[in-house]
């Protein structure tokens, strides 16, 4: 009787514990903006938005496909099976995104120091 007892009081504490730490860091990161990525697609992509964005030459960029490019680094999806992760010097990612109900895929190379759009294509 007496282990169910500390049971009890364990599972009480660590239940108010991790409210605690949910209220507590959800709150610290909409305050500063810090977001925690643990999955490779979240961390390529936070790694992108942190560099300069450069275009490339044969894109052919107007101010609504920069915002559609944006989009890309903030929702994207990487697919890692196309893309070259171990490439030197540029990492080359293909991420596809939906957006106004259409389907497209980018291509960009993530370098040391900076992101290069090279190309955009709709799937349609």
């Amino acid at each position: 009787m007496a282990f169910l007892k500390r049971l009890g009081w364990y599972l009480v504490g660590l239940s108010i514990g991790i409210v605690f730490l949910v209220f507590f860091l959800k709150k610290k990161s909409e305050e500063t903006g810090t977001e925690f990525c643990y999955f490779p697609n979240c961390r390529v992509l936070k790694d992108m938005r942190s560099k300069p964005l450069v275009f490339s030459e044969n894109i052919g960029i107007t101010t609504k496909d920069s915002l559609l490019i944006k989009s890309f680094l903030e929702g994207g999806s990487i697919d890692f099976g196309k893309s070259d992760t171990k490439a030197k010097p540029c990492k080359t990612y293909y991420i596809s995104n939906t957006v106004e109900g259409k389907d497209w895929v980018m291509k960009m190379k993530n370098c040391n120091d900076r992101v290069i759009a090279e190309t955009i294509q709709s799937r349609d």
